[in-house]
């Protein structure tokens, strides 16, 4: 299992959350074919909002991931990358899907490099862990042996900058 960076875990998340929601209990999937078909039809068109999770929720259904290995490698930097390598990773059948892939590497690049690896975590979340960020995790190995002055008091200078009646 990989390490992917936070950003990518918690866009994946969002992503997953997104989905349900669209979805709605119990299942509503002519209203998410809608919803996907709309958004699917916009990017298409060039335009469409610049949002990591709408345009990794218009991919995850349409996407195909050609080398998910290379794909995990790209999931290490959310801010830097190569949008046309991570395009090159992945491809969208003939269609609308594949206007609409085109167009979001052209008018999105960067927005779109973390859509489509967005999308790719969503679709293979085995491949990947994150890194715990808990305040547990932080505290593991802590022993709580900071430096801190034996009488828990601070030191003169610093008392004497808040001391409103003293000298200034």
């Amino acid at each position: 299992m990989r390490k992917v960076h936070p950003e990518f875990a918690y866009q994946s998340r969002e992503l997953a959350g997104q989905i349900d929601g669209i979805l709605g209990d119990p299942p509503d999937h002519k209203n998410y074919k809608l919803m996907l078909n709309a958004l699917v039809s916009e990017y298409a068109g060039g335009g469409g909002i610049e949002d990591v999770n709408m345009m990794s929720f218009a991919l995850v259904d349409v996407i195909r991931f050609d080398n998910p290995k290379a794909m995990l490698d790209e999931a290490q930097d959310y801010e830097d990358g190569d949008p046309a390598r991570v395009f090159a990773l992945a491809s969208c059948p003939d269609g609308e899907a594949a206007k609409m892939y085109a167009a979001i590497e052209e008018n999105f690049p960067e927005i779109g490099r973390q859509a489509v690896i967005t999308a790719f975590l969503h679709k293979h979340p085995r491949l990947w862990d994150e890194d715990d960020v808990s305040l547990d995790q932080l505290a593991e190995g802590d022993d709580g042996d900071d430096e801190h002055d034996d009488e828990g008091g601070v030191t003169d200078d610093f008392a004497q900058m808040f001391d409103q009646e003293g000298e200034h």
